[in-house]
């Protein structure tokens, strides 16, 4: 199977028109409950999703209810806000829900009952910011 197709594990097959529709159908109706799995996971609503991507509301119903299917607009502006989210498994509900993290990704460990006053965000020309709480 080549990999660098959208959907490697259906490889190459050639469906019928009534097939094509059916296998299209499916995959968005299973999309659908994972988008759902994922808005359960993340403690948040159709309505702050569709809020945080800038959609109507009604347009996150619908396309959880099955009614319309997500568009690459829909799609992009979920993986731009939610850049965590693994977009294979989103389709095709293959691995993790998340992206494993990369390796070098920093790990930030406070110690309980501590409270962040301060940050500083070092670039690689040798310029800094820091950020302070306010209050």
């Amino acid at each position: 199977m080549d990999p660098s197709l959208p959907f490697p594990s259906v490889g190459f097959h050639l469906f019928s028109s009534i097939e094509f529709v059916t296998f299209v159908k499916r995959l968005f109706a299973t999309m659908n409950k994972r988008l759902l799995q994922f808005l359960q996971a993340e403690n948040i609503s159709q309505a702050q999703l569709a809020d945080t991507l800038s959609v109507a509301r009604g347009s996150v119903s619908h396309i959880l209810s099955g009614r319309n299917r997500p568009g690459f607009d829909f799609i992009e502006s979920l993986l731009l806000h939610y850049p965590s989210l693994n977009l294979d498994w989103l389709i095709t509900g293959k691995g993790r829900m998340y992206r494993e993290e990369a390796e070098d990704s920093p790990q930030i460990n406070i110690p309980s009952g501590s409270k962040v006053s301060k940050i500083m965000v070092f670039y690689d020309d040798g310029t800094f910011e820091e950020f302070h709480k306010n209050g």
